[in-house]
């Protein structure tokens, strides 16, 4: 029998962990329960994960390391909104067959503020590849507060795919639409407001710290 690569232990491992979660919910799920559905020795989940939540992850590295990998086919002509919400939007899908076992999570996690903790670097690095994906920097404070802006209107539509129950994703991709648009009203009026324009004006101003998502790649 050909010896499983990392690939596919990490492949039966978030299999394993995704169907429990929505069987049981996050939290009475075991480690070794996992290890058990995975067919996998505890020693061996062991030097893959550290706990339950590196399990979620490897899973959402996993999911947009696909997303990202595919061929956008983007022109020059859309926009970095335009892009986001495309970029946005397959990561939802790419999400939907998940979502009984993510309702669990988000259930159980919502409990768990120290669990949240954990995971909200992984979430915002993840937002900044999508920035990256859609055509502006996610580098700096220009960069820190683009992500910043973005996580807000994921978060939002997050709420809204749980319980979109559309078959076209039909009120998550309004909400997205909604919440970029919103998003980049901010931005043009961040741009234009007095205080950015003074700043905008200093001698030591960055040419690159626009607080926008960007209209334009």
């Amino acid at each position: 029998m050909a010896q499983k690569t990392e690939r596919d232990l990490d492949a039966a491992l978030i299999d394993a962990a995704m169907t429990l979660f929505a069987e049981r919910g996050y939290a009475a799920v075991r480690l070794q329960d996992i290890a058990d559905r995975a067919e996998m020795d505890l020693g061996i989940l062991r030097q893959r994960v550290a706990n339950k939540l590196d399990i979620l992850k490897l899973f959402l590295r996993r999911l947009d390391g696909d997303v990202l990998g595919e061929d956008a086919g983007f022109g020059p002509e859309e926009t970095v909104r335009d892009r986001l919400f495309d970029l946005l939007m397959r990561r939802f899908d790419a999400l939907t067959p998940y979502r009984p076992a993510l309702q669990a999570v988000m259930r159980d996690l919502r409990r768990d503020p120290a669990a949240l903790v954990c995971l909200a670097p992984h979430g915002m690095t993840a937002l900044g590849w999508y920035l990256e994906a859609a055509g502006t920097s996610a580098d700096g404070l220009t960069g820190a507060m683009r992500i910043k802006g973005l996580s807000v209107v994921w978060l939002h539509c997050l709420r809204i795919w749980e319980k979109d129950d559309s078959d076209d994703l039909a009120k998550t991709m309004k909400a997205l639409d909604k919440a970029l648009s919103q998003a980049e009203r901010v931005a043009t009026w961040m741009q234009s407001s007095p205080l950015h324009r003074s700043a905008r004006n200093r001698p030591d101003h960055d040419a690159e710290a626009d607080p926008s998502l960007g209209t334009q790649p």
